[in-house]
């Protein structure tokens, strides 16, 4: 059952919050690396594309949190769904996240030299497509193509302003926490009411090159590369 619900779009810091809250007792938490990890979580996500009834149960088993997309598209049905989870909505200022997050979706593809699709990881997110196509064309328009198409910057930006405020507007200000990175472990662990970690830095894991490499490396090996410990 999810206990802590992120609200937040890719590139805004939702690495280093799964990070955190499987670091104070949250976790395991959900995030996209989680569907390379595990390619049989796709079957878990094809039926949203087709329309069909989700079982939120049946996709979160064995978390207790969840950020990032695909899941934080979903932020509303899920804030319904688990009446008694927090949420939090990770921010950042809007044109360095459209910087990085133009970096994310513009990865190399398999030119010489360089990592594609035919690697084994790419795998569950050549499955996910479906998902990630409907997710980008419900959010930026219907001109998004993953991997492909590059939202215009005050278009994005425009979206990713009305998303923060969206959010702010419908969730009870009790239960919510609009939370950036640099704020590190205070606000957050004053929201779940928890004691931050003991002489440990909070995890800061966003930045986009290093990000980059990592998946770069990923699909050259052939297995996830995790910017994280899995062991938290």
């Amino acid at each position: 059952m999810l206990t802590v619900i992120g609200a937040g779009f890719p590139r805004t810091g939702t690495t280093s919050l799964k990070a955190a809250l499987d670091r104070l007792g949250f976790g395991p938490c959900y995030h996209m690396f989680e569907v390379i990890a595990h390619p049989e979580h796709t079957d878990r996500w094809l039926p949203v594309a087709q329309g069909d009834p989700v079982d939120w149960e049946a996709v979160f088993e064995g978390y207790r949190s969840a950020v990032d997309w695909p899941a934080a598209y979903f932020w509303r049905e899920l804030a319904d769904a688990y009446p008694d989870a927090k949420v939090i909505l990770t921010v950042r200022d809007p044109r360095r996240w459209y910087t990085s997050f133009r970096t994310l979706i513009t990865r190399p593809r398999g030119g010489p030299g360089e990592p594609g699709e035919t690697s084994p990881m790419m795998t569950p997110m050549i499955r996910m497509r479906p998902v990630l196509e409907m997710l980008g064309k419900s959010t930026f328009g219907d001109e998004w193509r993953f991997g492909e198409h590059v939202p215009d910057e005050e278009d994005a930006v425009r979206v990713f302003n009305s998303h923060t405020e969206t959010v702010r507007n419908s969730v009870p200000a009790d239960r919510l926490l609009v939370f950036e990175a640099s704020q590190g472990w205070g606000p957050l662990c004053d929201f779940l009411g928890v004691e931050p970690p003991e002489d440990e830095p909070f995890p800061h894991l966003n930045d986009s090159e290093w990000m980059r490499r990592m998946f770069e490396r990923s699909m050259r090996e052939g297995h996830l590369i995790l910017p994280f410990d899995p062991a938290r």
